[in-house]
């Protein structure tokens, strides 16, 4: 799609049309990865319209999705006010909390701390989400019924490692690097969507001092409260 494209043009329009096209649009899930954006937006205070596409091929594998993530995947996000007044197409959470945290200057630091942040936000991107999100599907999902136990110990060893490493990293600690960003956005739903995913006490939640108190102050901002019920699920 080009960058000019306009949002009222765009293929994604046809299903899911912009009330107001001269703002950003969001496509998501209330799912881990889902409101990570949706939590960034409310924290800047940005404008924005948000659209729920559910999990359901019917929808993330839809022509018109797929228009702007052609991997069919949660969540998405179209701004028509990008650098220089272009349109800029975006998936892939933490692509877009990079984006927006640098549109706006704010949840992520200049000079050598940024790459603190990067560094967190990738070890949310490349360990907790895929470990955790696999370990899910062996406990909760569609994998409970596969007999071999070898897939579901692989990821509830590595998904505890993981934590483990977060736990120590948290230690004087109230954010994980130092100052709150899209490190911590991208981070804690994770660690809040392991009760979904019915984990948490295999994972020994209870044994761990740091990372529950990290969860528990993300929580009480009240701008994650507000991104956690956005894109509302109807009925």
């Amino acid at each position: 799609m080009n960058i000019q494209t306009p949002i009222s043009a765009h293929p994604i329009s046809a299903r899911w049309p912009a009330a107001r096209p001269d703002v950003m649009q969001l496509y998501s899930s209330p799912t881990p990865n889902g409101v990570k954006v949706s939590i960034a937006l409310e924290e800047l205070g940005l404008d924005y319209e948000p659209h729920l596409v559910t999990l359901a091929p019917s929808d993330v594998k839809s022509a018109a999705f797929t228009a702007l993530n052609p991997n069919g995947r949660i969540p998405a996000l179209i701004d028509p006010n990008g650098p220089a007044g272009q349109t800029v197409e975006l998936f892939e959470s933490g692509a877009i909390l990079i984006y927006l945290a640098e549109k706006t200057g704010k949840l992520m630091p200049e000079g050598a701390a940024k790459y603190d942040v990067l560094k967190w936000l990738m070890f949310q991107m490349g360990g907790i989400g895929p470990m955790f999100g696999q370990l899910g599907y062996f406990v909760k999902f569609a994998g409970k019924d596969i007999e071999d136990p070898r897939p579901r110990e692989r990821y509830l060893a590595e998904s505890k490692r993981l934590l483990a490493v977060l736990e120590a990293h948290l230690e004087g600690r109230d954010w994980v690097a130092g100052t709150y960003s899209i490190a911590d956005i991208a981070i804690a739903p994770w660690l809040r969507g392991l009760e979904g995913y019915g984990t948490k006490d295999m994972l020994g939640w209870d044994e761990l001092t740091h990372v529950p108190a990290y969860l528990d102050r993300f929580l009480a901002r009240p701008a994650v409260q507000r991104g956690l019920k956005i894109p509302a699920v109807k009925g």
